[in-house]
């Protein structure tokens, strides 16, 4: 073989890197690859299989022959290689394997590809990711203060294909991006954006790891949404999903017949909840897959930050499942040992190779230091969704008001964890599916006091010490629940009361980004102090978020029954004048305009332990911000 044909192929090195489980840019030589030999063009293919007997590729260019384009095996890698001339960007193909066992044969999807056909269809196609111009320099160069635990965050969550129907990447891109912006939010989030066959998992059950779906577009046109959208100064997350994949045939499952990706005992390898694959962590080479693609996504489309979902599943070795159904590590307990140290070195790799990326768990137990680093015993993620959070809140606000008093402490309990970990408050698409309603749809009582309620939720959540993240549709209070099969029910827009939960939350994105108090002390205790937490009888709280200069104070009080407390007296530790900065109530967001004339000074009265305190009026069902000014 010529120098250069050694060049294009796997090297002896990279092939040790890939069985020690540490190849990270291994979607530069596995997969197919347009390339010269000797002034020839064609494509090389990699593919792991190292129980077959034979593979070879097929494909429209070969008539899908299963004898015209076999591939050979790079010694006991069990990677087979080979360059097939002519095979261009565009063209469709899958490999044909014949495992040593069983008689086993199947044609396989390649688990590298940057590019698949749209669904039904499962052919990988080849393709070629460069020549995309990148106009992101400016937010890449300080997307490092962007996505920092001092910064303000709040994440608008977004199911590609149900925001507006019908868009493409690039039509996507200028819409969303203009929409985003107008809202105030920070950052979007989407739901996995890899190819994957069933619409109805939302992306959850993934076939295609290194491939963008074809379904809005080809790799270039998300590049160029990410791109826009950070053009437009927003950060972009995706989700990920190294939790469990699907049991489609041209998938990973079953690859070389034999349990390749997944574990081979369904204690380990079945998940209960989902009837998917689990992977296996501890083989190097799935290992070496899974970081090289984490690593992709960053590297290669720019994406800010990985969520990763369903992490508990991936901690514990009895996840969803009864005595006798699981096996014990080797200490006997129940974590998943291989899945843990996979997690602290997926988070070690993105951290030390992606500067300014953030990391997220969707972690719902109380495993400890999720977002902690690993040289501390952490798991190492950035954030982790505040699960606890979220169940208390929607559980607290679903109650009659007249019944709240008893339910006082699902609003308080969560500042005993608060600064536990670095928290994302969510409200996502898992609250408005599966018959859970919409989040409108939770709120008790008439017409009136849904919206009021709705409105004094979210001032809640923005005034909660932890970033935010609220799914689309959450902003237009919508009444039904979400389908991924339509759009958005843009139409309500139309209506006062729709339009005034889109404009409330605006301006509590907003307020958010302009008042340092809100966002940099989210993961300490010096940024946040009660007041009164114990009101439980007239259902009010009220608490102090403190910036880091420890003079710009925000005084956040509520009402969560709809009778007007008037007068209304909170401590507060300033005198001077408190200027209202937003009230809840307001007639422009559709309240019925009790408010303070803008705001209130200060007398020199002590009160809750403080030596000042304002006289206020509270209004029903509402949500007050007040700032002392000098």
């Amino acid at each position: 073989m010529k120098q250069d044909q050694i060049n294009t192929f796997l090297t002896d090195y990279e092939l040790y890197l890939f069985g020690e489980g540490t190849y990270y840019r291994a979607w530069e030589k596995m997969g197919a690859h347009e390339i010269e030999i000797d002034g020839i063009p064609g494509t090389r293919f990699a593919v792991w299989t190292p129980n077959a007997e034979y593979v070879s590729v097929v494909g429209d260019f070969n008539n899908w022959d299963e004898l015209a384009n076999p591939l050979s095996c790079r010694g006991n890698s069990g990677v087979w290689e080979g360059f097939i001339p002519g095979v261009r960007s565009g063209n469709i193909y899958k490999y044909a394997i014949r495992s040593r066992y069983n008689g086993y044969r199947v044609w396989k999807a390649d688990p590298f590809a940057f590019y698949a056909e749209t669904p039904p269809k499962t052919a990988s196609v080849v393709w070629n990711l460069s020549g995309y111009e990148w106009h992101d320099e400016e937010w890449m160069a300080t997307r490092h203060l962007k996505n920092h635990h001092e910064a303000p965050i709040s994440i608008y969550e977004v199911h590609l294909g149900s925001w507006k129907k019908g868009l493409s990447y690039r039509e996507l891109a200028h819409e969303l991006a203009e929409y985003v912006s107008s809202m105030g939010f920070t950052h979007v989030e989407f739901l996995p954006p890899m190819e994957h066959p069933f619409a109805g998992s939302w992306g959850y059950q993934v076939t295609g790891y290194f491939a963008p779906t074809s379904r809005f577009g080809t790799p270039q046109d998300f590049m160029y949404l990410v791109d826009v959208l950070h053009q437009h100064n927003i950060g972009v997350i995706i989700d990920w999903v190294p939790a469990h994949f699907p049991r489609d045939e041209h998938g990973l499952g079953y690859f070389d017949g034999t349990h390749l990706y997944e574990h081979a005992d369904p204690r380990k390898g079945i998940h209960p909840d989902w009837n998917t694959f689990i992977f296996n962590y501890g083989r190097n080479e799935v290992r070496s897959f899974l970081l090289s693609n984490a690593l992709f996504w960053c590297e290669v489309y720019h994406v800010d930050g990985l969520r990763v979902d369903a992490v508990a599943s991936m901690l514990y070795l009895d996840y969803s499942r009864k005595d006798g159904e699981w096996i014990p590590n080797q200490f006997g307990g129940r974590e998943n040992l291989e899945a843990i140290d996979f997690l602290k070195k997926f988070n070690e790799l993105l951290y030390s190779n992606c500067h300014g990326i953030m990391t997220i768990a969707e972690e719902s137990t109380a495993w400890p230091m999720v977002s902690r680093p690993t040289y501390i015993g952490g798991l190492g993620f950035g954030f982790k969704w505040n699960m606890g959070w979220m169940h208390d809140t929607l559980l607290y606000m679903s109650k009659d008001p007249i019944y709240r008093k008893y339910h006082h402490n699902n609003l308080t309990f969560s500042l005993l964890y608060a600064f536990h970990e670095n928290f994302i408050l969510p409200f996502s698409h898992d609250e408005v599916t599966h018959g859970k309603g919409s989040l409108i749809g939770k709120m008790p009582g008439d017409y009136w006091q849904k919206f009021a309620n709705l409105r004094a939720l979210y001032g809640y959540m923005y005034a909660h010490p932890g970033k935010k993240l609220l799914f689309m549709g959450a902003e237009l209070a919508q009444w039904n629940e979400w389908n991924h099969d339509g759009e958005l029910d843009w139409i309500l827009l139309d209506f006062p009361s729709h339009r005034g939960i889109q404009l409330w939350l605006k301006d509590l994105n907003n307020l958010l980004k302009q008042e340092p108090a809100f966002y940099e002390l989210d993961g300490s205790y010096e940024g946040f102090r009660w007041i009164d937490c114990n009101d439980s009888d007239q259902s009010t709280l009220s608490f102090l978020r403190i910036a880091k200069n420890r003079e710009d104070i925000i005084l956040c009080v509520f009402n969560f029954t709809p009778v007007p407390r008037d007068p209304f007296i909170v401590g507060v530790p300033k005198k001077g004048f408190w200027r209202e900065l937003l009230n809840s109530d307001s007639s422009y967001y559709g309240g019925s305009n009790m408010g303070n004339g803008g705001g209130l000074m200060a007398q020199e009265v002590p009160w809750h332990g403080l030596p000042y305190s304002l006289r206020m009026t509270l209004p029903p069902l509402s949500a007050s911000f007040f700032k002392a000014t000098q």
